[in-house]
Order: structure tokens, then C-alpha cells, then sequence
């Protein structure tokens, strides 16, 4: 395969690996904003009485729910969360480092690429 093309190929590489990157971030601020509406829900819950009225928006209608039930699903949701934020975490690194791979491979075979032309360059 020619110079150009491997080239060609890891850059493209390189821009897969930014756009899954910028993708996570974006899921990582959601997943964080998520995390702390559901904390905030779970610090009210604590303040209320065990006999207060509760109620959950369910498409256009307001539903009565049990405290302890609406408690223990902010409980799994923020774990849920948690776990969600803990892979999406892991994924970053682990691209944070192929994109340092991958950008110094893309670096080199420029550089190659670049004494190349010069190369053939000189020679006409």
C-alpha cells in the first residue's frame, strides 16, 4: 500500500476516533446532568414525611406513587447512572490514548510523506 494511502487511511481513523470521542463527552455532560437532577430529587425525598402525597408525571397525567416505591427507582436510577458514568469514563481514556497512538502515526507517515515529495522533488 502506498505511503499516501496508509496515510489517508489512519487520518480517517484518527477523525472516527475524535467523533466517538466528542460523542461520549456529550454523553458524559448528559449523564452528569442526570446524575445530579436525580441526587437533588433523592435530598427532597429525604425532607419529606413519610405520608406526603407524591406524585409522578406520566405522559400528560400526574399519578399517585408510593414514597418508598418513587425512592427506591431515583435509588436505581442513580446507580444506573453511576454505572453509565463509570463506562462512558472508562471509554474516554481508553480513546484518549488511541488518539495519542493514532495521532503520532498520523504525524509520522506526514512527515514521511512530506520528505517524500521533497524527495521527488528534488529529483526534477
Amino acid at each position: 500500500m502506498s505511503l499516501e494511502r496508509t496515510l489517508e487511511l489512519e487520518s480517517i481513523e484518527l477523525r472516527k476516533l475524535q467523533t466517538e470521542y466528542s460523542k461520549l463527552i456529550e454523553n458524559h455532560q448528559k449523564l452528569t446532568s442526570q446524575f445530579q437532577e436525580n441526587e437533588l430529587v433523592q435530598k427532597e425525598f429525604n425532607l419529606l414525611n413519610d405520608n406526603a402525597k407524591i406524585f409522578k408525571l406520566i405522559g400528560p397525567v400526574l399519578v399517585p406513587q408510593d414514597k418508598e416505591e418513587a425512592t427506591l427507582n431515583v435509588e436505581k436510577r442513580i446507580e444506573y447512572i453511576k454505572e453509565e458514568l463509570n463506562r462512558v469514563d472508562q471509554r474516554i481514556k481508553e480513546l484518549t490514548n488511541l488518539q495519542e497512538t493514532k495521532s503520532s502515526e498520523v504525524y509520522k507517515l506526514q512527515t514521511q510523506f512530506q520528505q517524500k515529495l521533497e524527495l521527488e522533488k528534488s529529483k526534477s
